[in-house]
């Protein structure tokens, strides 16, 4: 006689619905994580391609040799459609001007001008930063909650083997597999959001490096003007 074979539905969606309550707590928090994580990161990815596109566009324009004083004025007259490193510079040049209409000495124009870029650097920066600590939360977290979930419905299949004379590795099986899908679903949400972290990190940081360099070679044209 032939040894029966007996086949069992082992397929995500089904031991996603039999696990237990708590495990179903878990996955559907991780896939919440994830949505979330990835509706930023292709945002992010936008954000940092305009950005990127922007301040080459006005690095361009601004080392052209054209009038400081145009470039202002279409700062000011184009300030919705203006990217980060033109709102630094409309910052750091509208404060020189007001500041050389009262008179001030040099020094103090620099002064001025540097505080005004400084503050809009910051608030540039923000924004630009902006949901990169959900990401690195959900890279750093979502194994971990994942493991909660494997942990727990672990515990339930061997509880579960309590009530069974004989244990076997088909009645064993199910659980443990229920319980490993809650890890699966806790790395399907932490790999991603670590790559895009480190990634938008490290052009984040590129942007800054350009900002600060164009502020420097400003403050040094304005310091010739100022004299």
């Amino acid at each position: 006689m032939n040894p029966v074979t007996v086949t069992q539905d082992m397929s995500i969606v089904t031991l996603v619905l039999h696990a237990s309550l708590l495990a179903q707590a878990v996955m559907a928090l991780l896939l919440v994580m994830s949505l979330f994580s990835w509706t930023y990161i292709f945002r992010k990815h936008l954000a940092l391609r305009s950005a990127r596109t922007q301040t080459e566009g006005f690095e361009r324009d601004f080392w052209a040799g054209g009038d400081l004083q145009a470039l202002y004025n279409s700062a000011v007259n184009n300030r919705h459609n203006t990217g980060a490193l033109e709102r630094i510079f409309e910052s750091g040049m509208g404060e020189f001007l007001k500041a050389r209409e009262r008179g001030n000495e040099a020094g103090a124009l620099l002064d001025a001008a540097r505080r005004a870029m400084r503050a809009a650097y910051q608030r540039e920066m923000d924004v630009l930063e902006s949901h990169l600590p959900f990401l690195a939360s959900v890279g750093s977290v979502s194994p971990y909650i994942g493991l909660f979930g494997t942990v727990w419905g672990i515990m339930n299949a061997f509880r579960g083997l309590s009530n069974v004379q004989q244990a076997t590795l088909a009645s064993v099986a199910p659980g443990i597999a229920e319980a490993l899908v809650a890890t699966a679903i806790g790395l399907f949400a932490a790999i991603p959001a670590v790559i895009a972290y480190n990634r938008y990190a490290t052009e984040i940081d590129r942007l800054a490096i350009r900002f600060e360099s164009f502020m420097e070679e400003f403050l040094n044209i304005l310091q010739r003007q100022a004299r």
